[in-house]
């Protein structure tokens, strides 16, 4: 293995490399950490409603996966790429509370829950109109 360069001999110079490359990675993972929990707490203060057209009931026309829900987050202002973004069975097909896994780091997930509605516009119950009573007035006419 030391003749095709997979090892080396432990050396103290080549301990000491080792021992600073393993120092160096250690403060980049701090610095990778630090900026997924940045992140979270992020998403903590953030409620996103995306709205999707509607069928009958419930059901959606289309679906909603994880480009949908990296898009809906950027525009509130939290970066997450969509491939840290996890929706149970890749896609949702209905209206109500979701909950996706986001995996920023492999020590830091969140559970980040989001709302889907529908996009067309909320219709105001109309009052019934009242059934006009036609009541003819006695006529106050002589003849």
């Amino acid at each position: 293995m030391i003749p095709q360069g997979f090892a080396l001999l432990a050396t103290p110079k080549n301990v000491a490399a080792l021992e600073a490359t393993l120092e160096a990675r250690k403060e980049e993972e701090a610095k990778l950490i630090a900026t997924a929990n940045g992140v979270v707490d992020q998403l903590k203060k953030t409620s996103i409603t995306i709205p999707a057209k509607v069928g009958t009931g419930d059901k959606l026309f289309g679906s909603i996966n994880n480009a949908d829900l990296a898009e809906a987050l950027g525009k509130a202002g939290v970066s997450v790429d969509k491939k840290y973004i996890k929706i149970p069975g890749n896609t949702i097909k209905r209206t109500g509370k979701f909950t996706a896994l986001v995996r920023l780091h492999r020590n830091v997930e969140y559970n980040y829950e989001f709302d889907i509605v529908s996009d067309a516009p909320v219709e105001a119950p109309k009052p019934a109109a009242p059934k006009a009573k036609v009541e003819e007035a006695p006529s106050t006419e002589e003849a």
